[in-house]
């Protein structure tokens, strides 16, 4: 089976995680794609297959006789799809043979993917597309992971030739809601090092991430009928407001790149009474990082004085950090990335992550993880697409980094 009829199969499971959730995994529906992934692990030939107690699901494919003494590699990808878009009934359409013009998602709702917003298309003419129909996200990220890992290990234990040391997989619930590390068996789990197939477009090689917090607001104010409200209300949802105007306007997603960090205004709600805004704070450079942590208190207080005391209420809680610093003692790990995308012609790019990873976790948790592409574009949202030819690439390079040939 080719990674990409996997993946076909796997997205018509509903895997949206829940972070308002108090269990693991988030939602029960994560479980029931685990039980179908360990069923076909079994299948395929891979050994201990397990489905714990939190919905991660594990598995290894034994070394090749002769090369036990090889390092042991995980391989890991997360099940869960983002909260941000719906991931259910999802419909994916492929397109043979791409020509390089403007995608119709879904002619009804007049929903086009245009080369102009996205110029990456145009780099697949002639390759087959699977998109969405423009009503859901696609699932790529992560089921992509799974599957080109999966077809990996297929292909392993039915080709000999190839030798290799020890493999681990590793399959998790909740990565997109920050979660996905939480429970990981890293000491059962017993690689020397890992990646994580959770990546972008074919080629990118990731072993920086942002350092990651989440900030609440909540406001309190105080509520007056209009009609008597002067020098007497005080608009809990419009100081809310007000907070944010004070946050620097143009450090937020939508005006950076690259390695410039941010301040992103998820949620805000409330009315006089009461209000409240979230966000999640992201830097590459932890000195950057600490430094719009203590901005945003800095704005608390200032205007805790101008309203009184208690009107704002901060609260700061980190989410995980750059794994940069954990993975450059282990740089022979990016180094057998690398010459595994070279042998299979695609070149590597190393970029640093806008996001997180399951990896950046388990990097400071003692297993070195850095992340490789899945192929994918647009992750998170109606506009998501991967190329098939790409699927098969990420195979023979998982396929080339396990190896000992």
């Amino acid at each position: 089976m080719r990674a990409y009829e996997r993946l076909l199969k796997y997205v018509s499971f509903d895997t949206q995680s829940d972070e308002n959730s108090t269990t693991c995994p988030s939602t029960d529906k994560q479980r029931v794609l685990a039980d179908v992934l360990a069923k076909e692990m079994n299948e395929i030939g891979i050994q201990g297959v397990k489905v714990d107690e939190n919905g991660y699901v594990y598995g290894y494919i034994e070394a090749t006789k002769g090369m036990e003494e090889l390092p042991v590699i995980g391989l890991i990808a997360h099940m869960d799809t983002a909260p941000a878009m719906s991931g259910a009934n999802i419909k994916p359409h492929i397109i043979e043979n791409y020509d390089g013009n403007d995608i119709v998602l879904n002619a009804q709702k007049n929903i086009v993917m245009e080369t102009e917003k996205f110029p990456h298309l145009l780099s697949y003419i002639g390759k087959t597309l699977i998109v969405t129909d423009g009503t859901t996200l696609l699932g790529a990220d992560d089921k992509a992971g799974i599957s080109e890992i999966l077809t990996a290990a297929e292909e392993l234990i039915n080709d000999k030739s190839v030798g290799h040391g020890k493999i681990v997989i590793g399959f998790t619930p909740d990565e997109e809601i920050g979660s996905g590390a939480d429970h990981f068996d890293v000491k059962g789990f017993g690689a020397d090092f890992a990646y994580t197939v959770d990546g972008g477009a074919l080629g990118e090689l990731e072993y920086e991430n942002f350092n990651a917090a989440a900030a609440v607001v909540n406001v309190q104010g105080a509520n007056i009928h209009p009609g008597e409200a002067k020098n007497k209300m005080k608009s809990a949802i419009l100081m809310a407001i007000e907070y944010n105007s004070m946050l620097p306007a143009n450090e937020i997603p939508a005006h950076t790149e690259g390695y410039e960090g941010f301040y992103h205004l998820c949620e805000m709600h409330g009315d006089e009474e009461t209000a409240k805004a979230v966000y999640i704070i992201r830097d590459h450079n932890m000195d950057n990082f600490e430094n719009r942590k203590k901005y945003m208190t800095k704005v608390a207080d200032y205007l805790n004085d101008k309203y009184g005391k208690g009107t704002f209420e901060l609260t700061l809680k980190d989410s995980y950090y750059n794994m940069k610093k954990m993975i450059e003692p282990h740089m022979e790990i990016i180094d057998r990335a690398k010459e595994a995308m070279l042998k299979a012609s695609v070149t590597p790019v190393v970029v640093p992550i806008r996001g997180g990873t399951d990896g950046a976790r388990l990097s400071y948790e003692g297993l070195p993880c850095p992340n490789i592409s899945t192929g994918g574009h647009n992750f998170h949202g109606k506009y998501e697409y991967i190329p098939v030819e790409s699927m098969d690439k990420m195979v023979e390079i998982i396929k080339n980094i396990v190896s000992a040939n």
